[in-house]
């Protein structure tokens, strides 16, 4: 039974954790998330005279909307945390009646036994009616623990009572908690339907203004079609130019490799003849070296064989002056014959890495003729690709801002009868924000527009960016720039917000930017 109290115990105590735990997590996103929605309130608040009927308005409202209705459903999540930790409370506090009156029962028989036999006189009877000393010593010890044991119990009573008292002030600030949420979620709940009817006051804003909007709107889209011609014409021009200057590049090329190769070739015939020449006298003087080692060893072995006959003669018979003599000058005949051969052997050794060596020196001569005419004829090394394409996903954004129309064919959010067919996304920025290149490149063009906004294009090898609808630029035609580079300065577009337009094209292909840039 005790067990099974215990396991009953150890689940609710791990139960009110979890949630506790989970309550917690709740509680610091709903944080995080109001943060968001006071950041979206101050820009909207900025842009609110300029631009309250552009996408990039009704984007933050519906974003805000949306993060106020998470908040709601996190609040909901919570609450049921919360009663669920009522819940296991009010099990913990029904637990620890139980406990608490069974302590006191037992404490209450307790204290009648103590009653029943509470005399002095009792005590002192029962310890002298003791039939011996040891009898009576233990008595003593028996009454010692009797009185602790009492102790103890009013000490597990005061404890369980605290106990107690601590689970029902924590229930109570659970429901002071859940009573507080009650209301935070009511005033949620109040900003939420607010919030509703601001935003169908927008969307019927919207509708009220549709024939303006759509009006400008399609203008935009016909000047975009405009642009997007330029753009394609411009990037063909670029094509053809650059497939025109490869042809003339590589045939000139071509050219200067020929006449380089003529060139290396009378140079390596003059390095061959030169290193021929130098190779037949070293062969003469290997073959003397060999031929001198041959002599010098016969000699030596000669000279070391009569060394041995004239030691042998002198250990046969006693050794008269003169034989001591001839033995002397024996001996000094073969070590002057081993010398020799030693010598010729080196003269050998350094002829064969003479030779060795002039035909390394006659590879490395025929080598560095070939670089230095192909480098006298102007041929030039193989150039290195551009970079752009290995930075796919880490390229970055051109500015900071909301993304309000993405790539490709897109029904407009309000005007559900209207497409566009975006090359690029368009980017909502705050007034006075600049433009900037988001890769080092050449300016190919910066185009005029009717409306008197500015493009500019960016050429990365194979690939341009593009950014549209700028009020002016900074940068002009034919200029190198670099990552970061300020562009321009965005302008105000036909519904009141700042937008930039950025796209990327793949020659005459666009592409999606947000394949490319980490955003």
């Amino acid at each position: 039974m005790i067990k099974k109290i215990s396991f009953l115990i150890g689940i609710l105590l791990f139960g009110l954790q979890y949630g506790q735990q989970n309550k917690e997590q709740l509680q610091k996103q709903n944080a995080d998330l109001k943060k968001q929605i006071s950041q979206i309130n101050s820009d909207l608040a900025k842009t609110r005279n300029e631009s309250k009927l552009s996408l990039s308005y009704l984007n933050n409202v519906n974003k805000k909307l949306a993060l106020r209705e998470k908040v709601f459903n996190n609040t909901q999540k919570e609450k049921r945390f919360i009663e669920d930790e009522i819940y296991l409370r009010q099990l913990e506090i029904n637990r620890q009646n139980r406990e608490l009156a069974v302590l006191r029962k037992n404490y209450a028989q307790v204290l009648v036994n103590a009653y029943k036999n509470k005399g002095v006189q009792n005590k002192v009877t029962f310890i002298l009616s003791s039939k011996s000393l040891g009898e009576a010593l233990r008595r003593v010890q028996y009454l010692k623990q009797y009185s602790d044991y009492q102790d103890k119990k009013a000490a597990e009573i005061t404890t369980a009572a605290v106990e107690l008292k601590k689970s029902v002030a924590q229930k109570k600030k659970s429901a002071t908690e859940k009573e507080n949420l009650l209301l935070n979620q009511k005033k949620d709940l109040t900003t939420i339907n607010i919030e509703r009817e601001q935003k169908e006051q927008l969307v019927t804003e919207f509708k009220k203004n549709e024939s303006k909007l759509t009006a400008d709107l399609k203008q935009k889209q016909s000047q975009s079609k405009a642009l997007e011609g330029q753009i394609r014409a411009i990037i063909a021009e670029e094509i053809r130019i650059a497939k025109a200057e490869e042809e003339s590049r590589r045939k000139a090329e071509a050219e200067k490799i020929r006449l380089a190769k003529i060139a290396a070739e009378r140079e390596k015939a003059r390095i061959d003849a030169e290193a021929k020449a130098r190779a037949e006298a070293l062969e003469r003087e290997r073959k003397l070296a060999e031929a001198e080692v041959k002599k010098a060893n016969e000699l030596a072995a000669k000279r070391a064989e009569e060394e041995r006959k004239r030691n042998e003669e002198a250990a046969r018979s006693e050794a008269s002056a003169k034989d001591e003599a001839r033995k002397i000058a024996a001996k000094k005949a073969s070590d002057d014959a081993t010398i020799k051969a030693r010598e010729a052997s080196e003269k050998l050794k350094e002829a064969r890495e003479a030779e060795a060596a002039l035909v390394k020196k006659k590879d490395e001569d025929k080598k560095a003729a070939e670089t230095k005419a192909m480098t006298n004829y102007g041929v030039s090394a193989p150039a290195a690709g551009s970079n752009f394409v290995s930075n796919r996903g880490r390229i970055s954004m051109p500015a900071q801002g909301t993304i309000t129309h993405r790539f490709g064919k897109q029904q407009h959010p309000v005007f559900k009868n209207i497409w566009e067919e975006n090359n690029g996304i368009k980017i909502s920025v705050a007034k006075g924000t600049s433009a900037r290149a988001v890769f080092p490149g050449t300016v190919s063009q910066v185009i005029p527009s009717a409306d008197g906004t500015k493009t500019v294009m960016i050429k990365h090898g194979d690939y341009f960016t593009i950014y549209s609808n700028l009020s002016s630029n900074t940068v002009s035609k034919n200029q190198q720039v670099s990552a970061g580079t300020v562009v321009g300065a965005v302008a105000q577009d036909f519904d009141g917000s700042y937008t930039l337009d950025f796209q990327i094209w793949n020659g005459s292909q666009a592409v999606d930017p947000l394949s490319w840039v980490s955003y």
